[in-house]
């Protein structure tokens, strides 16, 4: 819907789904999506780079979340979660508000 205002649906998918889900990294935003792990990397450094993101590391795994710092932030997240409302049901329940798990489970833990 977006991606040809931000040159890329990998950007309009990952905002999207930082916007629900606060942070993410990049092989997370491909297993969801089905899409490369590079295409993901390169987008996430891309809005990292224009100030948009930020990141962190947590173990050895790169979280990215939205900076606070950016100037237009509210107006970004508003702007968002207008164009998110427009999204058919169906991909927000696929793709954005799924359960996922954010934690690792314990070692030596029965499945």
């Amino acid at each position: 819907m977006l991606e040809s205002l931000f040159g890329n649906p990998v950007i309009e998918k990952a905002l999207f789904f930082i916007l629900k889900n606060k942070k993410t990294y990049a092989s997370e935003l491909g297993k969801v999506f089905d899409i490369p792990l590079f295409s993901c990397q390169k987008g996430l450094e891309r809005l990292e780079k224009g100030g948009i993101l930020v990141s962190y590391t947590e173990g050895r795994t790169r979280l990215y979340q939205f900076n606070p710092r950016f100037p237009m932030l509210k107006e970004l997240t508003l702007f968002l979660e207008k164009s998110y409302t427009f999204l058919p049901e169906k991909f927000h329940q696929k793709y954005y508000e799924r359960s996922i798990r954010k934690r690792p489970r314990r070692k030596g833990k029965p499945l």
